[in-house]
């Protein structure tokens, strides 16, 4: 199961404008987890084939 990116303190981010932020970069890694999440309960949920059936 994938793991959730840890979160950045609010003391992590500099304050100077960065692009992207420390903040911003963990957005994305969010949206590229909940990503892999989905993927993998997919996986999880779809049936298993059976002796001698094609995947």
């Amino acid at each position: 199961m994938p793991q959730p990116p840890e979160a950045p303190d609010i003391n992590d981010c500099c304050g100077n404008g960065c692009d992207p932020c420390i903040f911003d970069r963990h957005d994305m890694a969010m949206d590229a987890y909940r990503q892999a999440l989905r993927a993998w309960h997919a996986r999880q949920s779809s049936p298993e084939p059976q002796a001698g059936e094609q995947a």
